[in-house]
This record gives structure tokens, C-alpha cells and sequence, in this order.
């Protein structure tokens, strides 16, 4: 797998390290970006869930239940 090397500002690295509870500001990044990917995949689930939801015929209304 191909490496990227980037810049942090150390108190952000620490920051991160803290709330995720890693030792390593490598670990930290790799954790938040993982995190925000699955946030993305799970969102991009529910919409898609929603719109299938959407298209389906309803059927006649329902009379209130008292």
C-alpha cells in the first residue's frame, strides 16, 4: 500500500492521541480517518435505505387507530 506523509500541527496530533487513546500520532490519524470513512459508508447506507423506502408504492391509508 502507497504512503502519505503530511504535516500536523503537534497539539492537534496530541489532541487526537488523547481522545482515541493511542500512543502514536500515525495511530491517531489512521484511527480519526478510519472513523470518518465508516461515518461516510453509514450515512451513504441510510440515504440509500431512505430512497429505496421512498420509491416503494404505499398502500390506500390507513383509518386512525383509537
Amino acid at each position: 500500500m502507497a504512503k502519505v506523509n503530511i504535516s500536523l500541527d503537534a497539539e492537534i496530533a496530541v489532541e487526537v492521541m488523547v481522545l482515541a487513546g493511542v500512543g502514536s500520532p500515525q495511530d491517531a490519524v489512521e484511527a480519526v480517518v478510519r472513523d470518518y470513512i465508516a461515518r461516510g459508508h453509514r450515512t451513504e447506507a441510510r440515504v440509500h435505505s431512505r430512497d429505496h423506502t421512498k420509491r416503494e408504492p404505499e398502500g390506500p391509508p390507513q383509518p386512525p387507530q383509537g
